[in-house]
């Protein structure tokens, strides 16, 4: 990561080198799916089954007396999420209010995971000796692109799943070919179709994409004051500074976590309800 072994790196050198998937180190793509990120990968898991884990363990020990801290919260997301579905599905929900729950605890979960101090896991690998085989790490799933293209491809996935489950295969074919003009275009209704499905698929990925992208770079830009107020005869000053910023970030940011675990699905609501109706 440094510029040689005595010197520290630059902000560029900083920023690029936790920038880098593990598995992605021989390529400067922003998104590549011939290669697997195996960090990307590790913590969705992760941060999946901690969030099974939770729900469970609240399930299993849930009173219907006064509730405690949280399994008041729970209640409260699953009303939540209950509430969206019914708003925007007109149909059986029993399969996607417990989706959209779903989806809003393991984003979130994701997101959360950006709190982490931006040099914690290179620590950790230094400390154990695992820095000689892990270059390259990132915690935060959702700031990899290739990780939110993913859970958006799942939702588009679903979508036909759900057109073809309520309209028929042929009423979703029929669809596909001749909405919204007629019979007539179906070679132009086909592709207009085709590039609402992947527009949708790309404003789901990109949008929680460049939220906590752009997140992740301001903690490291903000990481880096600390790194050069070691350096500096202001040092206090740019301490200072690197503690008063981080606060102030982290806290913001802490509604931008909840909110595009939100935003993402909500829209995954909207998309499926449109996909149990007709144009």
């Amino acid at each position: 990561m440094a510029s040689s072994a005595n010197q520290s790196p630059s902000l560029a050198e900083y920023v690029s080198h936790h920038l880098q998937n593990l598995g992605t180190s021989h390529q400067d793509k922003i998104i590549d799916f011939s290669i697997i990120n195996l960090d990307t990968v590790f913590w969705s898991v992760v941060c999946g089954l901690v969030g099974c884990l939770v729900m469970y363990l609240v399930a299993r020990k849930a009173t219907s007396g006064v509730p405690g801290r949280l399994q008041s919260i729970v209640e409260i997301l699953v009303e939540m999420a209950d509430g969206q579905a019914r708003a925007q599905i007109h149909g059986d929900r029993r399969f996607i209010a417990p989706l959209a729950l779903t989806l809003f605890v393991w984003i979130s979960l994701m997101n959360c995971m950006d709190f982490l101090p931006v040099d914690l896991f290179s620590q950790l690998f230094h400390w154990t000796g695992l820095d000689a085989y892990i270059h390259y790490h990132r915690a935060v799933p959702t700031a990899d692109l290739n990780g939110t293209i993913g859970i958006s491809m799942g939702v588009v996935v679903l979508m036909f799943w759900f057109g073809i489950k309520v309209k028929g295969f042929g009423g979703f074919l029929h669809e596909l070919f001749c909405a919204p003009f007629g019979a007539f275009l179906a070679p132009f209704n086909f592709v207009l179709n085709l590039i609402e499905y992947i527009s949708k698929m790309v404003s789901l990925a990109m949008r929680l994409w460049g939220n906590m992208y752009a997140g992740e770079l301001l903690f490291l830009m903000i990481a880096m004051l600390g790194s050069y107020a070691a350096l500096s005869l202001g040092g206090s000053l740019l301490f200072l500074g690197h503690v008063i910023a981080g606060t102030i970030w982290a806290i913001f940011h802490i509604l931008i976590v909840f909110l595009q675990a939100f935003i993402f699905m909500m829209l995954t609501l909207v998309y499926l309800g449109l996909a149990h109706e007709g144009h």
